[in-house]
């Protein structure tokens, strides 16, 4: 069983649609058992990261994130879910989780090549993989996936970062941390290849390295 967690930030039913598309089961959950009771986790969300976490600590979800990973169960992280992650958020000045150190940032427009780039960042877009992961295997290098987000992730340890994408400068659009992954785009609204990523995930044994 996957469980995904809901904390009130949206694009819950689209992952779940997608698992229910893969034949994969899952519940949407926010009962804290279950969550470390799984198989699995994926900690999806959309939304300001200030009212993310108030809404985990109410529910205590947040321990629950941080008991999973510990006790190396894989985590999906999706979007939001990738920025809580991280010990700071420079929305709201926000405390996150912490599992992954370091901050994150917010876009600030640009002109690139006489073109003006907006925030949010919103569309398809391209990951260049740093190494070889099990989550992406199959999945084809010049894949683009879909992206809506105005803050990006900075971790300080670079070895955390899986995957870079350009957009108004280079960010980290893809973590991994040992059972834990997390990406900046939403695989469950990026066709072949995010399905392909959530079926890998759906078999992850939680090991950040292709045997």
């Amino acid at each position: 069983m996957i469980a995904i967690i809901d904390y009130n930030a949206g694009n819950l039913t689209s992952v779940k649609r997608a698992m229910d598309c893969l034949g994969k089961e899952s519940v949407i959950t926010d009962d804290y058992s279950r969550i470390i009771n799984a198989e699995r986790v994926i900690f999806p969300g959309v939304g300001a990261a200030g009212r993310a976490m108030a809404d985990l600590k109410k529910r205590r979800l947040d321990l629950a994130i941080i008991e999973a990973f510990h006790n190396k169960k894989p985590i999906l992280g999706i979007c939001l879910g990738t920025q809580i992650i991280m010990e700071m958020s420079e929305e709201s000045n926000t405390r996150c989780l912490g599992i992954i150190k370091g901050k994150v940032s917010r876009f600030t427009d640009a002109l690139k090549k006489g073109i003006r780039l907006k925030v949010p960042h919103m569309g398809w877009n391209s990951v260049r993989l740093k190494r070889n992961h099990p989550l992406f295997q199959g999945v084809d290098r010049d894949s683009e996936f879909y992206f809506v987000h105005s803050y990006y992730p900075v971790p300080d340890e670079s070895e955390k970062v899986l995957g870079e994408t350009d957009y108004i400068t280079r960010f980290a659009s893809v973590l991994a941390a040992g059972n834990l992954a997390a990406m900046q785009f939403h695989p469950e609204k990026s066709g072949e290849p995010g399905l392909k990523i959530l079926a890998n995930f759906s078999e992850w044994d939680g090991k950040d390295y292709v045997e």
